[in-house]
């Protein structure tokens, strides 16, 4: 039986409904984003959610690998384990997971046609409120043990955040959406607070002064305890290669141990906890000493996991898309970022892993993206730039990029088409040449499938 006719009118009607992610000039307008029709259609379905235990995290960078680290340790810890991501890189079912497998696109068919008439009875739900629905309602049917979800915008008035969690995550907070959640960190940092509730654990990774205020005075309106990486969980890098890198935690309290470990060469009795995990960049470590916090909370409330299961499940961890490293000769990377400030860790993660290298940029961003303040940060270290274009509504025209890039002294053409962009920057490459895919998560994603589709490709090497 071929499912995939089925699949795809599956997927042509969930979008049928209102997609804000596909909306063009979006305004932030709270009878938009309003939890009331997302609260009746849990209930209509029977509030899935509280069926399993759940750890909720949000964040402006990082919150799709602090979610795929913890869901991959929870799996390793021997439990069934939900994982809800939004977007998806390459598969709609990628956004529902359990234990590691994206929903099989039958099964999404069924559970659709399932609750087409509870769908329909709540006026005005959006293609992110029923994909989410949906997966709390996935999960239950699995019978998961717990499940971690991924903020899809915000999180005040984010559909995923009507569920009470074991413990809430923020990770980075900077700029991005900002004609949504507001023109300054305090501002966004108030949309992602907002995900906090009374009485349950929040966990924040480093943040800038101004974000970190406004975490801190809303977790203390909510008698939320906060657990602060880089006060409350100390780490450090460790070694690294394209295979992957590890890290050391400790806590304030084992400071004098850790100083003894030092002062004795990284020896003796006592050694912090040490995780690898085969996500590279620097980013990458803070995200997994933020994941290594969230664990820690949710073992104080319950969740067994052992130690070796920690170790394990880090290790294992896939997130393909961010820094991932295709090929070796010449080096093909693809990056997601699509901010200023992950575009500045980019361009540091070249620096480490690519040092003095060239690098030739394919790239191609949505229209309400920061492009300028990307361009900022990468094209120093970028000499020629392809300006290409993903299959989406909101994605940029080419030109527009170019003119751009060129404005900033940069070479730079268009090659609308990815597939023709992506062949010419590997054909124009020497060996020594670094070829960057970036910009956006659509356009990160086709070169990745292009590249896996080519009947040349080889295998992954990174």
């Amino acid at each position: 039986m071929n499912i995939e006719p089925a699949y795809q009118e599956t997927l042509d009607y969930l979008y049928r409904y209102v997609d804000y992610s596909m909306v063009r000039n979006l305004r932030y307008s709270p009878e938009k984003f309003d939890l009331r029709r997302m609260y009746a259609f849990v209930e209509a379905l029977g509030d899935p959610q509280k069926r399993y235990r759940i750890l909720h995290v949000a964040g402006t960078k990082g919150k799709g690998s602090v979610s795929a680290f913890c869901a991959s340790v929870l799996r390793a810890a021997g439990y069934r384990v939900g994982l809800y991501i939004s977007p998806h890189l390459i598969d709609f079912a990628e956004r529902m997971q359990v234990d590691g497998e994206a929903i099989p696109h039958l099964e999404l068919v069924e559970l659709v046609n399932e609750q087409k008439k509870t769908i329909e009875s709540i006026p005005e739900l959006t293609t992110f409120e029923i994909t989410t629905g949906l997966a709390f309602l996935y999960f239950a049917q699995r019978e998961v043990d717990v499940a971690v979800f991924e903020v899809g915008l915000g999180g005040r008035l984010d559909p995923t955040n009507i569920a009470t969690p074991l413990v809430s995550v923020i990770t980075s907070i900077s700029y991005d959406h900002t004609k949504i959640l507001g023109d300054t960190l305090s501002e966004i940092a108030g949309e992602k607070a907002g995900i906090i509730k009374p009485g349950v654990p929040v966990v924040s990774a480093p943040q800038k002064r101004e974000a970190r205020l406004v975490i801190e005075r809303v977790a203390a309106e909510k008698n939320a305890a906060l657990i602060q990486v880089g006060v409350d969980y100390l780490y450090r890098p460790g070694e690294r290669s394209f295979e992957g890198q590890s890290l050391e935690i400790w806590t304030p309290g084992e400071q004098v141990d850790f100083d003894a470990y030092l002062s004795a060469g990284e020896s003796g009795a006592w050694q912090p906890e040490r995780i690898e995990i085969p996500l590279l960049g620097l980013h990458q470590v803070e995200n997994a000493a933020t994941a290594y916090a969230a664990l820690q909370v949710a073992k104080e409330s319950g969740l067994e996991i052992e130690a070796a299961a920690l170790r394990q499940g880090f290790k294992q961890t896939a997130w393909p898309g961010r820094f991932e490293i295709l090929q070796d000769e010449p080096p093909l990377v693809l990056d997601a970022a699509h901010n200023r400030d992950s575009a500045l860790k980019l361009r540091l993660a070249l620096d480490d892993y690519f040092p003095g290298r060239e690098v030739l940029m394919v790239y191609g961003a949505s229209e309400d993206k920061d492009i300028d303040g990307m361009f900022a940060e990468l094209l120093p270290r970028v000499q020629t730039v392809i300006a290409t274009q993903s299959v989406h509504p909101r994605a940029l025209e080419p030109e527009v990029i170019v003119k751009k890039a060129q404005q900033r002294g940069s070479r730079a053409t268009a090659i609308p088409l990815l597939e023709d962009a992506l062949e010419t920057a590997l054909r124009q490459a020497d060996t020594d040449t670094v070829v960057l895919v970036t910009g956006s998560i659509f356009v990160v994603a086709a070169a990745r499938q292009v590249w896996l589709e080519s009947s040349s490709a080889g295998k992954l090497s990174g």
